[in-house]
């Protein structure tokens, strides 16, 4: 397989380390991103001391921050390397600010808002050859357009429910709208209760093993059964493409979350 230059959002632990550590010892370019410079510094030196020919790239940006984001996608695309797939692997389900300095809830911003910015500015540099792989999850429920848009709160896991469903929902829009001239674009549930920090965090157990997650990742990044997958959902616990929530594959809804994260980015500059 063709060596290829991979961006992981959140890889500084949980499922997002455990997939850079697979791409890099396949002998990909993995570049690393998280929001703390010491700890991504420290992953980075690890990494490049795995055996093979796998190497490693670090970027800094803090993804509930618009602008941190925007700046970090203008970095990625002025890599003279190009970019062959972008993982949408962070996200947040308990924060103790809930509210972020645009004045959205931070599980939106970084679940949902984040990875639709990112993907946007990333697209023409990845063409049709590349991929775009959203880690969405089990924990869908129907978007509240006005939590969206910061206008009311939410509890933690109903605020991560829905980012994740407007997430699951723009990747479907985006994906049919680009048709053949844009990647692929899937959604993907890594695996209910894995072991993750925020799952640990969030729920006091040690979750399953990571690896689960990590696989599907680097499936959905690489193998040939995600090639002609652009729009689907698949759902890594019971391992195969399924339907998502009603919502998702519903267009007028669709459309109308998709028109409402475009407004609030062009609000926030971007």
């Amino acid at each position: 397989m063709a060596q290829k230059k991979i961006l992981i959002t959140g890889s500084t632990d949980g499922i997002g380390l455990e997939t850079a550590k697979m791409l890099v010892s396949d002998g990909h370019t993995v570049l690393l991103h998280g929001r703390n410079p010491a700890k991504l510094e420290d992953v980075e030196r690890a990494l490049s001391a795995l055996p093979g020919d796998g190497r490693v790239e670090g970027h800094v940006a803090d993804l509930s921050r618009m602008a941190d984001v925007s700046a970090f996608a203008t970095a990625v695309a002025e890599r003279p390397a190009g970019l062959d797939v972008l993982i949408n692997n962070a996200g947040i389900l308990q924060a103790s600010e809930k509210t972020t300095p645009d004045g959205f809830d931070v599980r939106f911003a970084v679940n949902t808002l984040a990875p639709y910015l990112l993907a946007r500015r990333l697209s023409p540099l990845l063409g049709a050859s590349g991929r775009i792989v959203n880690l969405s999850s089990a924990a869908q429920s129907p978007v509240d357009p006005r939590a969206l848009a910061g206008q009311t709160g939410l509890a933690d896991m109903e605020a991560y429910a829905q980012s994740k469903l407007a997430l699951t929902m723009w990747s479907r829009h985006m994906a049919l709208a680009q048709k053949a001239d844009g990647p692929v674009i899937v959604a993907v549930n890594p695996g209910s209760m894995l072991g993750s920090k925020m799952v640990k965090e969030a729920f006091g157990v040690a979750g399953g093993d990571i690896r689960v997650g990590a696989d599907i990742l680097t499936r959905a990044a690489l193998s040939e059964e995600f090639a002609a997958a652009s729009g689907q959902y698949f759902d890594n616990d019971s391992g195969q493409f399924a339907a998502p929530h009603p919502d998702a594959l519903d267009a007028g809804k669709s459309e109308r979350i998709v028109g409402i994260i475009e407004t609030i980015l062009s609000e926030a500059g971007q």
